[in-house]
């Protein structure tokens, strides 16, 4: 419907400016989940060139119908992004990433998904670039999979949630960096609240204190600090962090 299309066409624009382009070039793009070239006809507008990928024959054979100008792939890139290292120069997605939280097969672990596909994504930017991924996430543990996924993979950068307080138009933006802290962009719509808007900022400095697995060292200042941010973001009472958060008191105290 040409609802669908408008909403769709709109959310291509407001990745395309998250990602932050230089505007005396033309760049290369990745398209994730490109379906059938929507996003693809805005970043040819705006004079840049893009490859598709998508995991749909059917949704693929509608955009070679619409003679899109982009490259197109047939893969699921829950196997992964197979283009060389620092080929694009940025890489934007329209609600398809939370697909990959679900276990279409038995052999299917939407974690290792995950991994597979931020690893090889972050391979595949260029150092100082952006990847947008706008998803529909179904749940607050859902947006922790795939947060905590992207960052095991490299990435800094957050959650960007354009007009929270609306039910019809609240819009998530994963903003993800690529070997560069960037500023995270400010949501759209966030203007009239006056406190900041609980987006997940990740940075490097939250992996200091992690054991090999990735986890932060259970009870440690770290821990303690993340857990109550995830209590936070399932919209819990959580008291607020001082400094003598996580301290260690004296044992005769």
């Amino acid at each position: 419907s040409s609802r669908v299309v408008e909403i769709q066409s709109q959310m291509s624009e407001r990745a395309v400016e998250l990602l932050g382009l230089p505007e005396d070039r033309a760049c290369l793009l990745l398209d994730v989940g490109c379906g059938s070239g929507l996003s693809g006809d805005y970043i040819s507008e705006e004079g840049h060139y893009w490859i598709g990928m998508d995991i749909s024959p059917a949704m693929l054979d509608v955009a070679v119908e619409r003679e899109v100008e982009g490259d197109l792939l047939l893969a699921d890139v829950g196997h992964g992004i197979p283009f060389r290292p620092g080929m694009f120069d940025g890489c934007i997605s329209i609600s398809a990433v939370q697909w990959l939280c679900n276990a279409d097969k038995k052999s299917h672990s939407p974690p290792k998904r995950l991994y597979r596909f931020f690893s090889t994504l972050y391979t595949a930017l260029a150092r100082g670039s952006r990847a947008v991924l706008q998803l529909y996430p179904e749940n607050s543990e859902q947006l922790e999979l795939i947060t905590a996924q992207a960052m095991r993979a490299g990435f800094t950068g957050g959650m960007v949630v354009d007009y929270p307080n609306s039910a019809k138009a609240k819009k998530f933006f994963l903003c993800l960096f690529v070997g560069t802290s960037g500023t995270l962009p400010k949501g759209l719509g966030t203007e009239c609240a006056n406190e900041e808007p609980h987006q997940a900022k990740f940075t490097n400095e939250r992996t200091r204190f992690r054991n090999v697995k990735g986890k932060s060292v259970k009870k440690s200042r770290d821990w303690i600090l993340e857990k109550k941010e995830r209590r936070r973001r399932q919209g819990k009472e959580v008291r607020a962090d001082t400094k003598y958060t996580g301290r260690k008191r004296r044992p005769r105290f």
